[in-house]
């Protein structure tokens, strides 16, 4: 059921992202012309586009070559959209990967340290600094990671200019501040979701009861987190579905060569295809992330509650 709900979601999406492009001032027909095409150029130039069929039948073809696994391609280069999706679907994993397993560390420890102790100094401290993380716009944490960084102590580059014919993992320095960056940005809501989850679960009868029997230190946290897995992953995985936006600011800022960079030039330059296509695969990993890991919570929990009732 869910699954269907994903399908009709990303269905909408299409239709909002194929007519929001269309709204947009401008299009590729100047950028492929040039400032000094005459109209009759211009015209011509719109037809070999394919621009100036009706919008309606423009998405239906759109949607069918989609089915097909053809997003369409782009009116600026020339190329096949799916094999640039697919080749700048590297970099931004390069980037994200760190970040989600960085959050995974950071928010996971010091959500349950906080969670176990609600109201402590500890909490309260961590409270504060997530509220002030995630009130901050994340090109302003980029912004302030990247001074620090490359003007104050400057130990990272400031861009990431990857050599030709090399991928970004093999460039540790190039990902390590985008990263940061980007970690940065979705640890404070993560943490926070990480710490209800377990505050909760730990003020549950059967935790009381834990406590009671004398059940402390690991075994007691094993407990309570293993109790507290179910909404922990949902956690995770809104946090990852809120970095692969997140990744459109870092990437830009940082000139990774990744999705995000591409769909802005794509925007700039008025490539409607590209930008149909990328945004489309964004929305797609987003909504299949956050399917993943609704089944995987949904599983833990079932199994949690079996656990409960086993004698």
């Amino acid at each position: 059921m869910r699954a269907v709900a994903c399908a009709a979601t990303l269905a909408v999406l299409s239709v909002v992202v194929f007519w929001a492009t269309e709204v947009l001032p401008g299009d590729a027909v100047g950028v492929v012309a040039g400032p000094d095409a005459t109209d009759a150029e211009r015209a011509s130039v719109r037809v070999a586009l394919g621009l100036d069929r009706p919008p309606a039948r423009r998405y239906g073809e759109w949607v069918a070559g989609m089915l097909h696994g053809d997003l369409g391609t782009s009116l600026v280069s020339g190329r096949d959209v799916a094999g640039i999706v697919a080749a700048r679907l590297g970099a931004s994993l390069a980037v994200l990967a760190p970040a989600a397993v960085l959050i995974l560390l950071l928010a996971g420890v010091l959500g349950v340290a906080a969670g176990l102790r609600p109201g402590s100094r500890l909490d309260r401290g961590l409270s504060g600094t997530t509220l002030g993380l995630i009130g901050t716009p994340d090109f302003l944490i980029a912004t302030a990671l990247l001074v620090v960084f490359t003007l104050w102590w400057a130990v990272l580059p400031t861009v990431a200019l990857v050599p030709p014919g090399e991928s970004l993992w093999r460039h540790p320095e190039l990902v390590a501040l985008p990263a940061l960056a980007l970690a940065s940005g979705g640890f404070g809501s993560t943490m926070r979701l990480l710490r209800a989850s377990v505050a909760q679960t730990a003020s549950a009868p059967f935790a009381e009861f834990a406590r009671l029997n004398g059940v402390r230190g690991p075994r007691y946290v094993r407990t309570v987190v293993g109790n507290a897995a179910g909404p922990a992953v949902h956690a995770f995985t809104v946090m990852i579905a809120g970095l692969l936006g997140g990744g459109v600011v870092v990437e830009t800022l940082f000139n990774v060569p990744g999705v995000g960079y591409e769909l802005t030039r794509a925007v700039e330059s008025r490539d409607v295809p590209l930008v149909q296509g990328l945004s489309l695969v964004l929305g797609a990993a987003t909504l299949t992330v956050l399917l993943v890991g609704d089944v995987v919570a949904r599983s833990l929990d079932r199994r949690t509650a079996d656990a409960a009732v086993t004698p």
